[in-house]
């Protein structure tokens, strides 16, 4: 069920905006999700993620600015474009007492575009790919968490689709069910399938994503790729030696930004300078170092410099 792949950028929105009265929850935003990627679209809950995605899903209308799915505009194209897309926002409602296949035999008749004659091999196919051929046979109501995230990502692979966008799809997970969920989506991934997956779990996204975009307060404050992200911040150097004061000094001469003695040593922001050269000069001034350790920067380290406020890292 491997998906096909244009150059066009998967998601790509101009000043998208959705105002609730004299609110925006939404203000002016600029998506770019490539093809390909997987971008984790962070932020805290309240912060717009979720209204952004119905925007592009169609669910609801923007205020202003446009959007395009697939390289389609939309809503002019939407018809053309949400059949490559598949979404999970709230999950299909799954009746209980039916089996994981039969769920997916019921949704798969309402769709009108899909073609009964396949239906079978297609429903097998999409629990096989989610991990759940073993359990096809299984009633819902005994599903685990994961197993019904993952099923309700089948349910949304039962046509081949380009783009993923997935809404906070390891919230309210336990550990298996989460880890469960983050392997399906490398998976698809590495099928060349674009996954946009919203989340306000750092750790989550740092593991899986290519890409990262944050929003905060109904703005999108930074996009791109997660390692120039990174690299955007400065790493930390610091030194543990019975000589702080030398060791400062030492730092702030190689042009280290920042420089702090602490109780063990000293600490510095390396910027430009290469960290072996900090630690050749401390060795050639014959310092006594103990231990030298370079900090970087992780996304919650980004999130609260780009934004000024703290973040749920584990959940």
């Amino acid at each position: 069920m491997t998906a096909r792949v244009s150059s066009t950028d998967a998601v790509r929105t101009t000043g998208l905006t959705k105002r609730f009265g004299s609110h925006a929850a939404v203000d002016g935003v600029d998506l770019v999700v490539p093809t390909g990627a997987v971008y984790g679209f962070l932020g805290p809950n309240g912060s717009g993620k979720t209204t952004t995605i119905r925007m592009l899903l169609g669910l609801v209308t923007p205020s202003s600015g446009s959007i395009e799915l697939l390289g389609r505009r939309v809503p002019e194209r939407v018809v053309d474009a949400l059949p490559r897309v598949g979404a999970l926002v709230e999950g299909p409602a799954f009746h209980p007492y039916l089996s994981g296949s039969d769920n997916l035999r019921r949704l798969d008749a309402a769709d009108r575009t899909a073609d009964p004659a396949t239906a079978k091999q297609r429903v097998a196919e999409a629990l096989d790919r989610v991990g759940l051929g073993p359990a096809a046979g299984k009633r819902y109501r005994a599903y685990s968490l994961g197993m019904r995230q993952r099923l309700a990502i089948a349910a949304a692979l039962l046509t081949p689709k380009d783009l993923m966008v997935l809404d906070e799809p390891t919230n309210g997970l336990d550990p298996q069910g989460t880890r469960e969920v983050r392997s399906l989506i490398g998976s698809l991934a590495h099928d060349g399938i674009t996954v946009l997956v919203s989340s306000h779990l750092l750790s989550e996204v740092e593991q899986v994503c290519s890409h990262i975009g944050v929003m905060h307060a109904g703005h999108l404050v930074t996009q791109g790729l997660a390692a120039d992200l990174r690299r955007e911040q400065e790493a930390e150097a610091r030194i543990d030696t019975d000589q702080p004061e030398q060791a400062a000094r030492i730092f702030e001469q190689l042009g280290l930004s920042d420089v702090r003695v602490t109780r063990l040593g000293a600490t510095g922001r390396l910027g430009e300078v290469a960290p072996e050269k900090v630690v050749s000069a401390c060795v050639h001034a014959g310092l006594s170092v103990t231990r030298f350790v370079v900090d970087a920067p992780t996304l919650e380290d980004i999130f609260v410099k780009l934004t000024g406020e703290g973040f749920d890292v584990s959940g």
